[in-house]
């Protein structure tokens, strides 16, 4: 059994949770992202209702068992995010509802700083997990932001950075986070992967593909596992990464 530990699951084809569920994916956590303009607080609990409900049946109907983080992701921020925000309370308690996510910083504008913070404030208080963006341009900067705030708002035993890499590892492997590490063709290829885990051990990592309208690969996570065991990793430790964290992380119930 693989978990692909995050997926934006609106943006792919049927055919995509077939192709997951026979390169041995049994798992996914799909997020919260921008697929259009959310630019009100309507269209993004109309995109929340689609994860939780028509791509969960698409993807169970091919044997893949998805869960759901929603959040307000920076790049979604409408102008009435407030409603949205007033919504992740009562959207928690459908079991296959995992996280808050993804969320955080893309620019570190004061209005996303604002949207990042309230939604780890609310994370701390209702002792739930969170799934925390980094972006592609200016990483290093944005994720010290990032940290700051995160360190600031919530335990850091209930966050999940992702899209982790080289460039941000260091500032982030001694802190209390679990780390994703998002394998796709414009990120991070399965050899990188290998990489850093062989570096910095595998306790901390999850794998995820992160597919997407962008470019992506959705059998990624059993690529690296299979790099991994030509690396001579063992079995636990791609167990760790591939199912065994993400599991006791989130608290799946598989």
């Amino acid at each position: 059994m693989l978990i692909d530990a995050h997926i934006h699951a609106d943006t792919r084809p049927y055919e995509d949770f077939e192709k997951m569920v026979i390169s041995g994916i049994d798992a996914a956590i799909t997020c919260a992202h921008d697929p259009l303009r959310m630019t009100t607080a309507a269209v993004v609990l109309d995109h929340f209702h689609r994860l939780l409900n028509n791509d969960i049946k698409r993807a169970s109907a091919n044997g893949l068992k998805l869960f759901v983080a929603l959040g307000v992701h920076p790049r979604s921020i409408s102008h009435n995010y407030d409603m949205v925000i007033e919504h992740l309370p009562n959207l928690l308690q459908n079991d296959l509802m995992v996280a808050i996510g993804e969320i955080g910083l893309e620019t570190t504008s004061k209005e996303e700083i604002n949207v990042f913070s309230k939604q780890l404030e609310l994370a701390d208080d209702l002792k739930t997990k969170v799934i925390v963006h980094t972006p592609r341009t200016n990483k290093k900067e944005v994720t010290e932001t990032t940290t700051e705030i995160i360190l600031e708002n919530i335990n850091p035993k209930l966050v999940l950075i992702d899209h982790v890499d080289f460039e941000i590892v260091d500032n982030l492997i001694d802190h209390d986070f679990t780390l994703g590490l998002t394998v796709q063709p414009l990120k991070m290829r399965p050899s990188d992967a290998v990489k850093l885990l062989k570096k910095y051990g595998t306790n901390k990592f999850v794998l995820n593909s992160d597919i997407s309208s962008s470019p992506s690969d959705p059998i990624s996570v059993p690529k690296t596992v299979h790099a991994m065991r030509m690396a001579d990793f063992s079995e636990e430790d791609i167990k760790a990464v591939s199912k065994k964290n993400a599991t006791n992380f989130f608290n799946l119930k598989i």
